[in-house]
């Protein structure tokens, strides 16, 4: 580190290396011989995208790494207080994971048990570590729930986890790695899935529990603007190496590697609009072994770009007292009634973006889901071409449903796994009758790849040979084949890493600039949907609370939930 600590050195990672087998059994090393420490009473933030290496070092240091599958060096060593973790045996790790060192990780519905309530499970921490009696872990349950911020623990503690919201879910998880008052807690990606307002609600619980805790965290991140808010020291990794380490203000305000610099500029900033965001590539370049800086501030990365609306483009899409209810039996002959869309009514211009903002259960995606027909609206109209889309018959409907398509957030769940990325964009044209023949097909298939900047021989391969950014290019291309007018994106960007959100921005806006495509974009993340929107549409428990220009929305909001969620956006340093 940087700076010298009067506080002692609670863990220390020594020449850590990590390799994997690969599916010719040979090892690669995935953590190539990194060292760091963390000072008690700390915040470390261990930044990087994924493949650097973050939650393969944490995972390293709980002793979780799958033992046929990886090999850590005989060379490498995790110290904590001074004990080397790496040659203790399982049952003596367990004694120390989960009561001196404790792990948060990234998706708490995968991580909690769905069959056991969220008090059965924090109570077993407090009984394995500790040794309480039912009754006891019980009561110091209940203090925890209270500790974290859970509404009504009294009836939340036998609640299940699928029963919670993805905010309270994480607090469920933040509580059971606190129970046994952890030296050191590891929080892994604990916001990454978070609307921004439950974000700031979880990296404040997490600060003022480490204050009053005198632990230390090791918080992963691929979030820049998330490190300032909440460390004292930050580490850059890049395929497995530190780039850069100190002090969180130093290195956010004077970053000295390129790496650091290039993560820095390729997320949207408030303050501008760049016409192009820039990316990893356009400022550091391999030349041999090394990485060395080429200049980056390109005439496209000055320009500003200009948003908003004027008042008289043309409208492709009218939305009138647009209705969604969901039921739910009650005794047995009654129902309850859950409006999810409450008479929602907005306009879509033609060659413009429209941002959709607000927090999980406001009814962004359903409005989403409900223009694609993919759930049945429960009243109102959408007018597209002058016709009701949504009282179109199945068979009327098809000639419209080409013109209007969904991009979905989760690129790996989106995308036939059995088919071939040539399939997959062959099989809408095959349906709606796009192409001659399937070698016309092909050509258009192999222009569209071109088009999202994907080589010719992605055409042949498999959608798990893909990164994440790569799906969602593969993803946008199958949207393309249908050439829409429309193009619905639910939260498209939200799971990629800053470099690779900052490729499919810039594409989604060259297909925008080139064929005139109008853009519904739904989001939590209020700084792509700055950068992106003309007009942005706030959303609240169903209702629209508020809808301008979205350089008028960011500059003088007007409605006080609208003010929270700007409120709430990490500012950095």
């Amino acid at each position: 580190m940087t700076e010298q600590h009067s506080d002692p050195i609670l863990l220390k990672v020594e020449n850590l290396k990590v390799s994997f087998k690969d599916e010719n059994k040979q090892y690669i090393e995935t953590v190539k011989g990194i060292s760091f420490s963390i000072p008690a009473n700390t915040t470390v933030a261990l930044v990087g995208e994924s493949g650097s290496g973050k939650s393969v070092t944490s995972l390293a240091t709980m002793g979780l790494l799958p033992p046929e599958q990886s090999r850590i060096s005989a060379e490498s060593k995790i110290m904590f207080e001074g004990v080397n973790l790496l040659t203790l045996s399982r049952a003596e790790m367990r004694k120390i994971c989960g009561k001196d060192i404790a792990m948060i990780f990234q998706e708490p519905m995968s991580s909690l048990n769905p069959v056991f309530t969220v008090g059965d499970q924090i109570a077993e921490v407090l009984r394995l570590h500790l040794a309480m009696g039912r009754k006891q872990a019980r009561t110091r349950t209940l203090e925890l729930l209270k500790e974290v911020g859970i509404p009504t623990p009294e009836t939340k503690i036998d609640a299940y986890p699928s029963q919670l919201s993805g905010g309270q879910q994480q607090r469920v998880m933040i509580a059971m790695a606190i129970a046994c008052e952890p030296k050191l807690l590891i929080a892994d990606e604990p916001t990454t899935a978070l609307d921004v307002t439950i974000q700031k609600q979880i990296l404040d619980l997490l600060q003022d529990l480490q204050r009053r805790r005198n632990m230390s965290m090791l918080f992963i991140t691929h979030d820049l603007a998330l490190v300032g808010e909440i460390a004292d020291e930050v580490i850059v990794m890049r395929h497995g190496e530190i780039r850069e380490q100190g002090a969180v203000k130093s290195v956010l305000e004077q970053p000295q590697d390129i790496y650091t610099r290039a993560l820095l500029q390729c997320r949207p900033q408030l303050s501008q609009r760049p016409f192009r965001l820039p990316m990893i590539s356009d400022f550091m370049q391999q030349q041999g072994q090394i990485w060395v800086e080429k200049q980056a501030a390109t005439e496209l990365h000055r320009a500003q770009r200009q948003r908003g609306l004027k008042g008289n483009e043309e409208i492709i899409l009218d939305v009138r007292d647009l209705k969604k209810s969901f039921y739910s039996r009650k005794g047995l002959f009654g129902k309850d009634e859950f409006q999810a869309v409450k008479g929602v009514s907005f306009q879509l211009a033609k060659g413009k973006t429209l941002g959709l903002v607000g927090e999980s259960g406001s009814g962004k995606t359903t409005i989403g889901l409900l223009l694609m027909r993919l759930q049945d609206a429960t009243g109102g109209k959408a007018l597209f071409e002058g016709q009701d889309i949504l009282a179109m018959s199945e068979k009327e409907f098809v000639r419209y449903q080409r013109k209007i398509q969904i991009i979905f957030q989760n690129p790996y769940a989106s995308l036939n796994p059995r088919f071939t990325v040539g399939q997959i964009l062959l099989e809408p044209m095959q349906v709606h009758g796009i192409g001659a023949n399937d070698a016309e097909r092909k050509k258009i298939a192999l222009d569209l790849l071109e088009r999202v900047s994907l080589p010719a021989s992605a055409y042949h391969r498999y959608p798990h040979e893909f990164s994440g950014g790569q799906r969602q290019r593969i993803a946008i291309a199958r949207c393309l084949t249908l050439k829409p007018e429309i193009l619905i994106c639910d939260e498209s960007v939200s799971a990629l890493d800053v470099s690779v959100q900052a490729q499919v921005l810039n594409l989604l806006q060259d297909l925008q600039d080139e064929f005139g495509l109008s853009y519904i974009f739904i989001s939590h993340d209020l700084s792509v949907v700055k950068y992106i929107s003309d007009q942005i549409m706030v959303m609240n428990h169903g209702d629209i609370v508020e809808i301008a220009n979205s350089d008028d929305l960011y500059q003088s909001p007007q409605h006080e939930y609208t003010k929270r969620l700007l409120s709430a956006i990490p500012q950095g340093v």
